[in-house]
């Protein structure tokens, strides 16, 4: 007996030794302006394919990867890049490789782009690029070898010979060029379209000069001092913001043609509450496609240019919604057959792929049922097939297939069918690299043979938080306030977690359009702030509610017209739920979350007052008629014509019921939910008599950025370590 009692002894004595050899994870290591961050992700290797050839690239060096074995042979290092070209690459990482079969590599350091042939060790084309330095937006073309770029406002072209052609005169902060326009919404990521071979590009032009001005403040910075000859007086910073209701900007197409050197401008009509978008050009580079929306959002044409005339050719798809319609991607037309595109649309109430001939004739849907297409892949042109990424498995799941064109059958690509898989496809198609995590899972990359569907494994990750201290991570499901729709939840549950205790526990929400929180990634996606939080005695949960991404049209649209109404029944249920938990202490529940998900925060604490105890909320909109029209309106129409819905939807007569402890956060010159949101709602709780606390970051936009996204985390848990003890 007494053997037995020293053996457990000895037992317990070693689990305590080796807890206290495991180390606490800090926001240096979990927040990623983070001094030990980059060594605490999954570590990952980037690839890119050379026709059918997959290459490694790193920081040094560049190596050929063998696809049956994973096996990696030196192509060559930097230093020996640098040597043979007399450039000064800082990195691999950028490399692109345009031709199978041929040693060429494209090289970029910032004062000259060239072709480079590194078996012969010589350059096969070269162009100085240094004037386009400080550029604003550039896009280069590797076939032609025309880089267009915008810089001082003006737009301009550099030729393959190295001619600098500038191709406007009147750009300013009033008419902008070639950038983003409506605000980075309907897919807009840019504002410059090469057609296929260079010869012909299209680009955007914005009149912003009739939007308002939203009144951003630069504070000089801290080591100002008088000898530098600077007034010490803050300046007048200001944005174009339209905000829901107010004029919006009016945006052109042009085209510039390389061979005449002359721009010719899309007859696309009065250009006066409308938007343009997902720009893309035919096989035969002359025809330009353009979806465009009126500004209800509720009715969307697919257009045809030609653009040599400026003309419009046809109307070519026309979709409408008693909510809104959201065009977010280009169509593609199909290799093997250039008469054939591919659309998106949510018509059937889920996101997939249509087949249409360029006359606009539907032909069939390619992709069908109660789940979301959510990335177009690539193509295997011989054998016909076309590639995709979809949640056909599991809302929260990402996965790879292949669809035969013939037959619509699709066929599941990726390693195990579970987890977040992100394909790479090689130029046939006949190859795809699968870089996935599941929630067990830091990170793995396998090279999988599309034809056969063999698999081979590339690289493991390492888990970076071994010989840590770490929480448990739970993924479950509860039903919605309608009872019927099924709403995925993370848990992450207190280091050293007892069923029989009692903890404090956060809410953490965000809740809008076009994001979510929950996934089969590793950890169930958890953020480094709810680790931080679990392993200081915090029990998290995440809840998607309805009105977040990639669950179909009817979940999404459930908001329209009355956001956050709809939302915050969703995060009671969530509640609910955590009050029927034992361990679950529902006299100290806290709340938190940033935009969307601030404005979340502050209504949930001002309609349910007396359920959440402490709040942070950051960068909250309080009111939508000042967010910018192209969201506000999709989801709430115009305040005119929804002045209920703007009325039911505010949060300033609701400061009144502020009763817990509630932080609002910003930065100072945000220029997404601008700082007159939060200011309003101060100074409603000064006229209610309640008593909201408030920290800004000055000179930051939305989100703080570098390091003091610690600083910032540290107050948000310092505030729920204060109140929600």
């Amino acid at each position: 007996m007494r053997k037995i009692f020293t053996l457990i002894l000895t037992m317990v004595a070693a689990l305590t030794v080796h807890a206290q050899e495991l180390k606490p994870l800090t926001l240096e290591d979990l927040n990623f302006g983070g001094t030990n961050y980059h060594n605490m992700v999954p570590k990952t290797r980037y690839t890119t394919w050379w026709g059918d050839e997959l290459v490694h690239l790193d920081t040094e060096e560049c190596f050929l990867v063998n696809k049956s074995t994973g096996k990696e042979s030196q192509l060559f290092t930097l230093s020996e890049l640098n040597q043979w070209s007399g450039m000064k690459l800082r990195h691999l990482y950028n490399l692109s490789f345009p031709e199978s079969g041929k040693s060429l590599v494209w090289l970029n350091d910032g004062n000259e782009r060239m072709l480079f042939d590194w078996k012969h060790k010589k350059a096969i084309w070269k162009g100085n690029i240094s004037m386009a330095k400080g550029a604003q937006a550039q896009d280069f073309n590797s076939v032609s070898k025309a880089l267009a770029y915008v810089k001082d406002n003006q737009l301009h072209v550099i030729d393959a010979h190295g001619n600098d052609h500038q191709l406007t005169t009147d750009g300013s902060r009033e008419i902008v060029y070639g950038q983003s326009v409506h605000r980075n919404e309907f897919g807009i990521t840019g504002g410059l379209f090469w057609n296929h071979d260079g010869t012909r590009l299209a680009f955007y032009r914005m009149d912003q000069s009739i939007v308002s001005d939203y009144p951003q403040v630069d504070i000089p910075e801290l080591d100002w001092k008088p000898s530098n000859g600077q007034s010490r007086m803050a300046k007048a910073d200001p944005d174009k913001y339209p905000m829901a209701g107010e004029t919006i900007h009016k945006v052109t197409v042009g085209v510039f043609d390389l061979a005449t050197n002359k721009i010719t401008y899309l007859a696309a009509g009065d250009p006066t509450d409308r938007y343009f978008s997902n720009i893309s050009w035919a096989p035969d580079n002359k025809t330009l496609y353009m979806f465009e929306l009126n500004r209800d959002q509720n009715d969307c044409r697919l257009m045809s240019y030609n653009t040599i005339t400026g003309q419009p050719i046809a109307e070519i798809y026309h979709e409408t919604d008693s909510k809104y319609v959201e065009p977010l991607h280009p169509i593609t037309f199909i290799p093997w057959d250039n008469n054939k595109f591919i659309l998106w649309s949510q018509k059937d109430g889920y996101m997939h792929l249509y087949l249409y001939n360029k006359e606009g004739k539907a032909l069939r849907q390619l992709t069908k049922g109660k789940y979301v297409v959510l990335d177009l892949l690539g193509f295997d042109t011989k054998n016909k097939r076309i590639f995709i990424e979809s949640n056909a498995c599991s809302p929260i799941q990402k996965n790879l297939f292949a669809i035969d064109f013939a037959s619509g059958k699709q066929t599941l690509l990726d390693v195990n069918g579970k987890g977040w898989h992100s394909g790479s496809l090689s130029k046939s198609g006949n190859y795809i690299v699968d870089n996935y995590q599941t929630p067990d899972i830091p990170r793995n990359i396998a090279i999988v043979n599309t034809t056969n569907g063999k698999s081979i494994s590339y690289f493991m990750a390492t888990n970076p938080w071994q010989g840590y201290t770490v929480p448990t991570y739970e993924c479950g499901s509860i039903k919605a306030a309608d009872g019927v729709t099924d709403l995925y939840y993370r848990m992450v549950k207190p280091l050293n977690f007892n069923p029989n205790k009692k903890y404090p526990t956060i809410v953490y929400v965000y809740g809008g359009p076009h994001a979510h929180n929950v996934d089969a990634r590793w950890h169930y996606s958890s953020r480094g702030w709810e680790t931080y939080m679990a392993e200081h005695g915090y029990l998290l949960f995440i809840l998607d509610n309805r009105g977040s991404e990639h669950r179909g049209k009817e979940f999404e649209q459930v908001t329209f017209r009355h956001l956050g109404q709809e939302e915050m029944k969703d995060q009671m249920e969530g509640v609910k739920f955590l009050k029927s938990l034992p361990y679950v202490d529902a006299q100290r529940l806290g709340i938190h979350g940033w935009s969307f998900g601030g404005f979340m925060t502050i209504n949930l604490m001002t309609t349910y007052p007396d359920v959440f105890k402490v709040g942070v909320a950051g960068g909250p909109v309080i009111d939508w008629k000042w967010y910018e029209a192209m969201y506000g309106e999709r989801y709430m129409d115009t305040p005119e014509a929804n002045s209920q819905g703007y009325a039911a939807c505010s949060l300033l007569p609701k400061a009144k019921n502020l009763k817990g402890k509630l932080e609002i956060i910003i930065g100072l010159n945000d220029p997404v939910v601008v700082p007159q949101h939060a200011f309003s709602f101060l100074k409603a709780c000064i006229a209610a008599g309640t008593q909201p606390d408030f920290f800004v970051y000055p000179g930051e936009p939305h989100n703080m950025r570098g390091h003091q996204s610690v600083h910032l985390h540290e107050r948000i848990s310092q505030y729920f370590f204060d109140y929600l003890k």
